[in-house]
């Protein structure tokens, strides 16, 4: 199994979802780092679910560090935390059955049957709370240096929020603080209707999480095969619901005309600006100064109450499945603060890999 990310600092993540618990650990992360528990805390809530459309498994994520930090600083020695699974209900999962568009059947098959399928064992979006906490040691000293990182819902379904205002960014992070919904827009009451709709159908829904980093250096990145979007890639494809990434226009490029999309620059005082962001803040995979913004496709969750055709693995026959437990209709919510926390990690990365931190 491949479980760590990471040049210079190297995140690992171990545990299934309904084991004893999950955790992580970081090595080489640098000494001195004060540990913001409160931000932690509140990263970790809003992976939480919060009712309507969302899981009934709500564990409270106690966690102990086991090594690593002392006097509330990191020491630089490898920092490992345990977090607590409490919340378990076994039972709900047919290990003969495995779910469409799951990962059941094939960790069956890579582990030869070894594999622990209670809620998707390894592969379970339980494994996500360690990602968030490992990010949110970094915000503070990314703030330091005034880098500032933020996700919002783009799209659940048919409801759509607006893209980050190119000019004023700093205004759209702030709004976004104290919504349940991180969306830009004056929606969430479409959005939690949108939920709810599928939710009272047994089946799912997925979206778009657009994400945007603030104030990066010019110079992060190195190509060709360590650019800024490979590392923020591979950070995000590691997120389980993950299918999709485009940095700044993706996909859109297709349809224009270079004299349409080229991101023209001017002098702010002895600075470097550009007039637009198409490229996301990224050229030749070196960070450019501007914004970097990216969009994530999120697919609808697997695990759905509608009766599905499956396989029975013990009697290598045809068989149908009807999903018992507790799943979300819609995770995206839940993701933002995990591609939040990931791109933070990741950032910090390719700062020390650049020489920048």
């Amino acid at each position: 199994m491949g479980n760590s990310i990471g040049k210079k600092i190297v995140l690992t993540v171990f545990g299934e979802s309904h084991g004893s618990g999950i955790g992580f650990c970081i090595d080489n992360i640098p000494a001195g780092i004060k540990i913001n528990y409160e931000e932690i805390e509140k990263e970790l809530s809003e992976r939480r679910p919060k009712g309507i459309g969302e899981t009934g498994r709500v564990e409270s994520d106690d966690y102990e560090i086991i090594s690593g930090v002392f006097n509330g600083y990191t020491t630089g020695a490898p920092l490992l935390v345990i977090i607590k699974n409490k919340n378990i209900k076994s039972s709900d999962y047919d290990k003969n059955k495995p779910r469409p568009s799951h990962a059941d059947y094939v960790a069956y098959m890579k582990y030869k049957g070894y594999n622990d399928y209670r809620g998707g064992g390894h592969f379970s979006g339980r494994l996500t709370a360690s990602i968030v906490f490992a990010g949110a040691i970094f915000g503070d000293e990314l703030k330091k240096r005034k880098i500032e990182i933020s996700s919002h819902i783009k799209k659940i379904g048919s409801v759509e929020d607006r893209d980050y205002d190119f000019n004023n960014m700093e205004k759209d992070f702030f709004s976004l603080q104290n919504k349940k919904y991180k969306v830009i827009d004056d929606i969430e009451e479409k959005v939690e209707k949108e939920i709810e709709k599928v939710s009272k159908e047994g089946d799912s829904i997925g979206g778009i999480i657009q994400t945007a980093v603030l104030n990066m250096p010019i110079g992060a990145g190195e190509p060709m095969f360590d650019s800024v979007e490979s590392e923020l890639s591979r950070g995000i494809f590691s997120i389980g619901a993950t299918k999709g990434i485009e940095f700044g226009l993706g996909f859109l490029f297709a349809d224009k005309k270079g004299s349409e999309v080229n991101d023209e620059m001017y002098m702010d005082g002895d600075i470097v600006k550009t007039y637009t962001n198409y490229n996301g803040g990224i050229n030749g995979g070196i960070s450019n100064g501007m914004p970097i913004v990216f969009n994530v496709a999120v697919k609808p969750t697997p695990s759905i109450y509608k009766e599905q055709k499956t396989i029975n693995i013990e009697k290598m026959a045809n068989d149908t499945l009807v999903i018992e437990g507790r799943h979300d209709p819609c995770i995206v919510r839940r993701i933002c603060p995990v591609i939040k926390n990931m791109t933070r990690f990741i950032i910090a990365d390719i700062l020390m890999q650049s020489r920048l931190w």
